[in-house]
């Protein structure tokens, strides 16, 4: 699907790059998406780089330039994290745990690393809603931790070997089809 049916942009300050973001990922299916930019995006009272509505399926943008690629995928795959189905979602898990059993620290975002670090062992027994989150936050920073075109940054901290995994949990888990908007 091309960049120009699947995303509606409400200005066009991200266009160029979200088009140069879409050759780096898998084919992607599902309804249109609204991209739009705002100044001053808070949640919970904390400036944030953006904000995924999923019902409205519309994502506003409040970072740099530079910034942009890594937050739009790790946004984008909040859709695709909805939409990959209880499944996959339980192979993600079973596979966090692992890393957790291996003592595995460090993250792949800060958005994962703050509430993998505010985990406790009845959030993973219990699949509590912080252990869910942290999941989903797991997700779709590993996601743009792959797809978003910058090898490194300060926030990758995942060990090697467990973004190894993690790279190969993707690429089977999405190679024969498309990844779900």
């Amino acid at each position: 699907m091309s960049h120009s049916t699947l995303f509606h942009f409400r200005d066009r300050t991200n266009q160029s790059q979200v088009a140069a973001i879409l050759r780096r990922l898998p084919p992607l299916e599902g309804g249109p998406l609204v991209i739009e930019s705002a100044r001053g995006l808070r949640s919970h009272g904390h400036a944030v780089h953006a904000a995924s509505f999923l019902r409205e399926r519309r994502i506003v943008f409040d970072c740099t330039h530079a910034e942009f690629p890594r937050i739009f995928v790790h946004e984008l795959f909040h859709f695709t994290w909805l939409r990959a189905g209880n499944p996959a979602r339980f192979a993600w898990e079973a596979l966090i745990r692992r890393e957790l059993r291996a003592g595995a620290g460090g993250e792949l975002g800060w958005s994962a690393e703050w509430r993998k670090l505010a985990l406790a062992a009845r959030d993973r027994q219990s699949r509590s809603r912080r252990w869910r989150e942290y999941c989903c936050e797991s997700f779709c920073d590993t996601a743009a931790w792959l797809y978003s075109g910058g090898p490194r940054h300060p926030e990758f901290t995942l060990a090697a070997r467990f973004r190894a995994a993690r790279r190969a949990w993707f690429h089977e888990t999405f190679a024969n089809g498309r990844m779900p908007l």
